[in-house]
């Protein structure tokens, strides 16, 4: 009993008090557990939540960055951290959150859920972070993520919306995906070794449905799994 009291104190600091929306002891709402997960048809193994986390348990998130201190000058936009022992507090949490959330669309769809099962039930389910941040009119290159990595990654958008782009390693298809504030997404399976992704650097690009958007600040969060092989 005492560790699940230990537990709900540390998700209470970071994800506020449970008053003004029902949790359960994962910091998990009802709102969340309902979230609705989009598979994006022209990737296989590529899942979107457009409304993950609420504004509210964003902000707790950031706020906790700029506590840390993780990013003290303009020159510096990267952080991470390598284990479970290291990765920030609210990190935990995020990742049961992922976990409930999967499973909840596993249970209320028949096609395949988000992310394979095989990855949803390891332990830890991640093990890796890194933050970034991006000012208006950068990004990143097309690339996929190492191989140090295991299956399975999710990226966490916070601040500004921004386009991110798949395209395969062999074709000229690009798939365009809005990535709004508190969105995530999964990638597994081809979606994670057979698709590059990439945000384009020029401050014009970022276009969605002809329209374009608003550029601000945008901080983006990356859960990976190191291989077992992997230092």
């Amino acid at each position: 009993m005492r560790v699940a009291e230990e537990e709900k104190a540390v998700l209470e600091q970071v994800f506020g008090s449970s008053s003004s929306e029902e949790c359960d002891s994962d910091g998990y709402s009802e709102s969340e557990s309902e979230s609705e997960w989009e598979p994006i048809s022209e990737v296989n193994g590529l899942w979107l939540c457009p409304h993950f986390l609420s504004p509210r348990r964003q902000s707790h998130i950031l706020s906790s960055i700029q506590a840390d201190n993780w990013f003290p000058s303009p020159s510096i936009n990267q952080a991470m951290r390598f284990g479970l022992q290291h990765l920030p507090s609210w990190a935990t949490p995020l990742a049961h959150s992922i976990r409930r959330s999967v499973q909840a669309q596993a249970q209320a769809q028949t096609h395949p859920p988000p992310f394979p099962l095989h990855l949803l039930h390891r332990e830890p389910l991640f093990d890796q972070m890194i933050a970034n941040v991006y000012q208006p009119g950068e990004g990143i290159c097309a690339h996929v993520d190492l191989l140090r990595f295991d299956d399975g990654i999710a990226i966490l958008s916070l601040e500004s919306s921004c386009v991110m782009h798949f395209t395969p390693l062999s074709g000229s298809l690009s798939v365009p995906v809005l990535l709004t504030p508190g969105s995530l997404i999964l990638m597994s399976g081809e979606a994670r070794y057979r698709w590059k992704h990439e945000i384009n650097r020029a401050p014009e690009f970022q276009i969605w449905r002809a329209q374009p958007l608003t550029q601000s600040k945008r901080t983006s969060i990356t859960l990976r799994k190191l291989c077992p092989s992997s230092p």
